[in-house]
This record gives structure tokens, C-alpha cells and sequence, in this order.
């Protein structure tokens, strides 16, 4: 997990408005979105209430399934939506009050590759600045294509790109007016491993240098290696909202797996009332709550009944089990 100390002091942006929550990267109360009916579909609510507050210098993870409402915030926080209820600002920004500057304060970067692509990728930065409005002189165009490892590649088309290149072109096109919030939809959709580890460690470095991250993924892993807090959206409301560490908490089980030397035909009636599961392939999978068995005496138990151990691991819930209990069918 990133260190954010002193992160929070990246300079704003130059929106010429007060700061009325100097903490916060964005504060969200009671966001609520109904989409009018049309001819073929009737209305519905996609938000249902939201409360975030996004700490400054945060790498925060939005996850939920898809339909959950993710992409519809997003769009309300880049001025793509209205809501229909609530206050939102960002960088202490009201966005009700003062749109352009509170958009000023954002940099997204969507899911979709959105480039022409018979541009190089400083014609596209340059472009990008001009639509912010960036003087000349104060454009970044060269340290960005340098941050974003494109340097060598200023006067490629940008169709002659790899995809991970066109990732990273697209940070770099929501970076040009120096954001201090940087959404990421789906960074590294599509993209192998090796690429996936590159964007890993440009958002940490992005995160480093002040810049607040808000991430969007269906990988899992991804936001629990990135993200030091997550919440997770689910049909339009927030279903859970804390630290990664305490979000992992939240399903107290481990899981002990034993392969034994000779294969069994079932389990032993010594150990029948821990709930051993006999697996297909000759495992035994033992699972209790943390803090109720001590592995070392469920492995005394395993031997007193005659078990030798060929091979044994533990295992612990990851954020996959976490978000497929707060969002999967209810019983």
C-alpha cells in the first residue's frame, strides 16, 4: 500500500474558487440519478443515495458488477451527467456552483480507446491542452510523453502504438491541465500481464507525486494490490465503504489444505465434526473461523487419526470473496 504522507499538498487546480474541504479529493452526499423513462424503456434509478468521501492522496478503488452505478458517478464527477439529487464537490470544488472549475479538478481516463488515430502522441497531448485551455508556455507535453514512457514514440501514429502504449497515451491525455484527481475506468482492460504490472507502477508513481487516484476494475487483484480503501456500489447504493485491510477482515475464515500420503477413501470420523470436505482429487479442506482452532492442533488432530501429510497449505479470503458476498445472490 502507498505512503500518502504529505501527498495531500499537491497544489489544486487553478479554478480561483475556495477550498471548502481542504481533506477531501471529493465528497459525495446523498448522490441520487433516475433516468427519465423513454418510448421503450421506463424510468430507472441507477443512484440511490451515494456518500463518499474520497481522502486526498488516496489510491481508491470503485468496484461493484457491472449496472451497479460505477460509470454513472464517474460521469456525474466529469460534468457527463446531471444527478437528480445531492452535493458533490471535488478538490473542495461545488460542482453545482462552479462546473468548469470542478472539472478542472478531473482528469478521466475512460475504458474505450478515444484517439485519432493519424495523430502522434505529441499532436495528441498538444491538442488535448488546447481543449483545457493550457498556454503554450505552460503545457507539458514532453514531460508527460517522458513519464508515460513514450518519448521514443512522439512521432509514431498513434494506430502504430501497442495497446499498452495506447493506455498509456490516454493518462497522459487526462493529465495535460495537471488534475490533482485522475479517474482510471478499466486502466488495464485488455491488456497481458507484463502490461498490466507497467500501469501498475505508473499509477503508483502518479499516486507518489500527489495526484489522487480513483480506480474502476473487474480485476480484483489489481485493486487489492493498488487501492488502500475501497468501496464497493451495488444497484445503485454503497454496500460497503472502509480500508482494503478491513474489507479483507470482513470474512474471518481460513482454510487448511491437506494432501495426504496415501489417498483416502473418506474422512475420518475422528475429525467428522470439523466439517471436512473429501475432494475429487484426494485433498482434505478444513475451513474455521480465525481466532476459534489454532492450526497447530487441527494438525495434531489430522495425525492422531492416522492422517500422513504429503503436502499442506492455508489459505485466506481475498477481495474476490469479500465483493461476491456483499454483491452475489442473497439467501
Amino acid at each position: 500500500m502507498p505512503d500518502h504522507a504529505g501527498s495531500a499538498s499537491r497544489p489544486p487546480a487553478k479554478h480561483g474558487v475556495p477550498d471548502i474541504a481542504p481533506e477531501l479529493a471529493i465528497a459525495a452526499y446523498g448522490i441520487h440519478k433516475t433516468y427519465s423513462a423513454t418510448k421503450r424503456s421506463p424510468a430507472r434509478m441507477a443512484l440511490r443515495g451515494i456518500d463518499l468521501e474520497i481522502p486526498r492522496g488516496s489510491i481508491f478503488g470503485l468496484l461493484g458488477p457491472n449496472g451497479a452505478g460505477k460509470s454513472t458517478f464517474i460521469n456525474i464527477m466529469s460534468g457527463m451527467v446531471r444527478k437528480s439529487a445531492g452535493q458533490m464537490s471535488l478538490w473542495g470544488i461545488d460542482i453545482d456552483l462552479h462546473p468548469r472549475a470542478a472539472r478542472a479538478a478531473i482528469g478521466v481516463v475512460p475504458q474505450e480507446l478515444n484517439m485519432d488515430p493519424f495523430f502522434t502522441p505529441r499532436e495528441t497531448l498538444e491538442l488535448q491542452a488546447g481543449f483545457y485551455g493550457v498556454p503554450r508556455a505552460e503545457r507539458r507535453t514532453e514531460e508527460l510523453l517522458g513519464l508515460m514512457g513514450l518519448a521514443d514514440k512522439a512521432e509514431a501514429y498513434v494506430r502504430q502504438l501497442s495497446g499498452g502504449m495506447k493506455r498509456r497515451l490516454m493518462i497522459g491525455k487526462a493529465m495535460v491541465h495537471e488534475p490533482p484527481i485522475l479517474v482510471l475506468d478499466e486502466p488495464s482492460a485488455g491488456v497481458d500481464v507484463e502490461l498490466r504490472r507497467q500501469l501498475w507502477a505508473m499509477i503508483r508513481r502518479l499516486n507518489s507525486e500527489g495526484v489522487t487516484i480513483v480506480l474502476t476494475t473487474h480485476y480484483l487483484e489489481e485493486a487489492q494490490e493498488l487501492c488502500d480503501h475501497i468501496a464497493i456500489i451495488d444497484n445503485g447504493a454503497v454496500t460497503a465503504n472502509e480500508s482494503t485491510v478491513q474489507l479483507l477482515k470482513r470474512l474471518d475464515h481460513k482454510t487448511l489444505i491437506i494432501e495426504p500420503t496415501s489417498r483416502l477413501s473418506a474422512a475420518p470420523a475422528d475429525l467428522l465434526d470439523l466439517a471436512p470436505v473429501l475432494t475429487d482429487e484426494g485433498t482434505l479442506i478444513f475451513t474455521w473461523r480465525q481466532g476459534a482452532v489454532r492450526v497447530e492442533d487441527l494438525l495434531d488432530r489430522i495425525r492422531a487419526a492416522g492422517i500422513a501429510i504429503k503436502d499442506l497449505k492455508t489459505q485466506e479470503p481475498d477481495l474476490e470473496d469479500v465483493f461476491v458476498a456483499l454483491t452475489g445472490p442473497k439467501s
